[in-house]
């Protein structure tokens, strides 16, 4: 349970003190406020679904606790959680359920992101017997043609030039597509950009949409951008790198007019962030975020504050 806010307002700016983990707001702040949500896994992800909350996007702390236990998948992890609210107001879930062999991924869904649907286990890329991997899904909702796309890294031995890459290391971009997570459309390739990817995050800009790519091959291992007019590409422009060595696992949110990148600078342990407006020019902001120390790649979505506060409670 939360402090209620204090009848004193200090400034229209909000006010944050954090007390025994919680927040006490001032009274500036409407109970209607959107709060951003950040999805989040800690260790090998063993332990299941865990949330960050912020109000700007910049500051974020633990929702404390975590919310579904991995249950899905020969390996039954639970990595890389991305959450999407789907027009109906469902939250729909996807995550990665092993390192190797497990062939698909893991999906459930919820309308208060307390109580879940049985988890599943989507096995996508069982069609290609010699897949290593499923790795970091990654959700999108194409209003356009009220589809959901579904992005995924696997690595087929022998089916792409290997370069400085292992044999079972050398990664490109699948995806598949549904309406209900019932049914979904046989995989098929997403994106061969020459080098070994994981990591594609969708973002819509306006009337196009930009694709955040991990690149990770040897020298490099670090994010790029792309641009197309449709989520399924062709993606044109591939940028140079935004980020330092090391980095993956983007995700984007839009505050005000500036777009904030976050990643997992997974060397250094910790999570960076850097802003754009064009997706053309970066700059780092990884000194003006603060994150919960073991937060490990996840998605930003945003909720209302009456749901924060049921998973607060």
């Amino acid at each position: 349970m939360h402090m209620k806010p204090t009848s004193n307002p200090i400034s229209r700016r909000l006010c944050i003190t954090v007390l025994a983990g919680l927040p006490v707001y001032s009274a500036a702040e409407a109970p209607e406020q959107p709060v951003h949500l950040f999805t989040s896994f800690r260790g090998n992800g063993e332990d299941g679904l865990r949330f960050l909350y912020s109000l700007d996007g910049y500051r974020w702390t633990n929702v404390p606790g975590t919310f579904l236990k991995p249950a899905a998948g020969p390996s039954k992890l639970m990595r890389d959680p991305s959450l999407l609210r789907g027009p109906d107001g469902t939250f729909h879930l996807v995550w990665t359920t092993g390192w190797r062999a497990d062939q698909g991924f893991g999906y459930a869904s919820s309308k208060d992101l307390i109580g879940w649907s049985e988890q599943r286990f989507i096995p996508v890329m069982q069609h290609e017997p010699t897949t290593v991997n499923v790795w970091a899904p990654e959700l999108f909702h194409d209003a356009s043609t009220g589809e959901f796309i579904i992005l995924w890294a696997s690595t087929i031995p022998g089916r792409f030039p290997d370069h400085l890459e292992a044999r079972d290391n050398n990664h490109r971009m699948y995806f598949t597509k549904t309406r209900d997570f019932k049914t979904f459309s046989q995989a098929k390739l997403y994106l061969d950009p020459g080098f070994s990817a994981i990591d594609c995050f969708i973002v819509k800009d306006g009337g196009r949409h930009v694709l955040l790519i991990k690149d990770n091959s040897r020298p490099n291992l670090n994010l790029r951008v792309a641009f197309g007019d449709n989520p399924l590409g062709p993606w044109r422009d591939i940028s140079g790198p935004f980020t330092g060595k090391f980095t993956e696992g983007p995700a984007a949110l839009k505050v005000g007019q500036d777009w904030l990148i976050y990643f997992d600078m997974y060397r250094a342990n910790r999570y960076g962030a850097v802003r754009t407006r064009d997706f053309k020019s970066f700059t780092d902001i990884t000194a003006e975020v603060s994150f919960p120390d073991g937060h490990k790649h996840g998605t930003v979505c945003t909720i209302e504050r009456r749901e924060l506060d049921r998973l607060l409670k």
